[in-house]
């Protein structure tokens, strides 16, 4: 989402970083930049104007002019503006800590709503909640058919009622919840193709029925300063807990990301950032704003590996590496968990040093998601023996596994040789402990890279 303005901030501080010292000049030259850069990202023109005023501020004192190191400092200041802007840190959820929690989900048509619902129900059921999924919305057709897909994508119990009104199927899966064991109600609302009275005093008289604990506006980030708008409608009428943004891995420009919070104070909670289930994340402005500026993102990446990594593996993994029994299935295996962390882009995006924009494109050059398939495709070729132990793999093997798998012989040879300096680079790991890997570990190359 934030590709082109973190390829323009990240180029204006390259420039800065080449100076030994700053003057005003310099300054009021990279904040011109900057300006330039949150105007084209759709960030609203009086966000813009306060948010540069603030960096110059800060920038203009001895402790940036007179430093040892002053980019860094402008940096640092703009790092935190930037966090500030989009809400200094992440809001929590708030829970019913004596019964039933109740998320009124709602929002425009289009915006990715009943997607959504489906989304914060998987979320919490992986921690451990019960969630309800409600369908509130009577007016779209298929919506209530829609929900209900989705429920049993996720296995999640299904609530709806023929014949009645929103309000009252709201009121009535609140109670079924209590008697069935539901600890987290999620209710989808009807949409319209823009905010109107009927709308709201339909909203207004859920909220004020069943009280919830949250009441989510789901904006899709694709439609720009419009996003913004909406949310500050919906929170005016509605006193709106969070925002949630959608389609952040569509062709957008972020600007909505970098707005709503300021103009409608109202703290954005998740982020969707793809059409699986799974594509929800919880919103850290300080950790969005790392990534912005090419700092990346370690917290995140350490998460997103600690829940799609099995730990038993794990540990049967670190075995088999420090006994060298590490085989091709053992490599396959890897590959398929690392790809289920997400996209390969926002996994290098997260690594500090490769966060930067011209520097992960040259990546992706070289590395295609689409390999990972051919590699799977490659051992899947391979004998049992042949995936234990890949010395035997000489030229006559090497052409049927090729053949087998639709590939080349030299695609086969650069799995075997990828698969050879993994093994070499975990070995080497291994004896980092001891002192003895640390200098060969600076000379490798990563496998794929």
């Amino acid at each position: 989402m934030f590709e082109g303005l973190a390829e323009k901030l990240q180029g204006t501080f390259k420039k800065l970083r080449g100076k030994g010292k700053l003057t005003e000049k310099d300054i009021n030259d990279a904040l011109r930049e900057v300006r330039f850069a949150l105007l084209e990202a759709d960030v609203s023109l009086p966000v813009v104007k306060e948010f540069i005023n603030s960096i110059r501020e800060r920038s203009m004192g001895a402790e940036v002019l007179e430093s040892i190191t002053p980019a860094q400092q402008v940096i640092k200041i703009v790092n935190e503006e930037l966090t500030a802007l989009m809400g200094d840190k992440r809001s929590d959820v708030v829970f019913n800590s004596s019964g039933v929690t109740v998320f009124l989900i709602v929002g425009l048509q289009g915006g990715g709503k009943t997607t959504t619902a489906g989304k914060l129900a998987l979320h919490y059921k992986k921690q451990g909640k019960h969630p309800l999924l409600v369908a509130a919305d009577i007016y779209r057709p298929a919506a209530v058919q829609q929900l209900e897909v989705l429920a049993k994508q996720i296995d999640v119990p299904f609530f709806a009622l023929e014949g009645e009104t929103p309000v009252t199927i709201a009121v009535e899966a609140v109670e079924y919840s209590r008697s069935h064991g539901q600890d987290l109600v999620i209710i989808d609302t009807a949409g319209r193709l823009h905010v109107d009275e009927e709308l709201m005093e339909e909203l207004q008289e859920m909220k004020d029925a069943v009280a919830p604990q949250e009441i989510f506006l789901i904006v899709d980030s694709m439609i720009g300063q419009d996003a913004v708008n909406i949310a500050k409608t919906f929170h005016e009428e509605l006193g709106l807990t969070g925002v949630i943004l959608t389609k952040l891995d569509g062709d957008t420009r972020g600007g909505a990301a970098l707005s709503v919070r300021k103009v409608t104070g109202c703290p954005i909670k998740f982020v969707g950032s793809g059409e699986k289930l799974d594509a929800l994340d919880p919103f850290y402005p300080d950790r969005m704003s790392a990534r912005i500026l090419g700092m990346g993102d370690v917290l995140s990446l350490i998460e997103k590996a600690q829940a799609n990594v099995d730990q038993e593996k794990a540990k049967e993994l670190e075995r088999k590496l420090r006994t060298q029994e590490f085989t091709l299935d053992d490599f396959l295996d890897q590959i398929k968990q690392v790809r289920s962390m997400g996209p390969l882009e926002e996994l290098l995006g997260m690594i500090p040093g490769l966060g930067g924009a011209k520097q992960l494109r040259k990546i992706q050059d070289e590395v295609d998601e689409k390999d990972f398939v051919y590699l799977e495709a490659i051992i899947n070729s391979m004998t049992l023996e042949e995936r234990n132990n890949p010395n035997i793999i000489k030229s006559s093997r090497r052409k049927r596994i090729a053949l087998g798998s639709g590939r080349s012989v030299q695609d086969v040879n650069k799995l075997l040789k990828s698969f050879e300096q993994s093994r070499k680079l975990f070995k080497q790991l291994s004896e980092m402990g001891t002192g003895k890997g640390s200098r060969k570990l600076k000379s490798m190359k990563f496998p794929f890279m």
